[in-house]
């Protein structure tokens, strides 16, 4: 297989993967179709047991941030065909300071 035949089979691999691709289908999944993926439950219960066995606050901080993050993305996202508002970017703009605030105390501020 030359280079061109190459670079070809890994862009037609890689494209689901680009932005809009994935944008397009976060916005047409609801919460219960991601969380009751094998691969998905599969990875959170792993970085659960690490993190509970480890006692390691980056690994139960992170496992939080990512549920908060995919929570606030469902509700924040406009519907498909809707415009992005002020109004719609309240659930984010709050979901964010509020993840991040409890990121930066339990990982900055409250020592062990």
């Amino acid at each position: 297989m030359d280079k061109q035949q190459l670079l070809e089979k890994v862009t037609e691999t890689l494209r689901p993967f680009e932005t809009s691709n994935l944008m397009e289908t976060m916005q047409h999944l609801s919460i219960k179709q991601i969380f009751s993926h094998p691969a998905v439950i599969i990875i959170l219960v792993a970085i659960f047991f690490f993190g509970v066995v480890k006692r390691s606050k980056t690994a139960l901080l992170s496992l939080f941030s990512l549920i908060c993050f995919t929570t606030i993305m469902r509700y924040a996202m406009p519907a498909p065909g809707d415009n992005l508002t002020i109004s719609s970017m309240l659930p984010f703009i709050g979901g964010g300071l509020l993840l991040g605030g409890v990121v930066i105390y339990f990982s900055l501020i409250k020592s062990d």
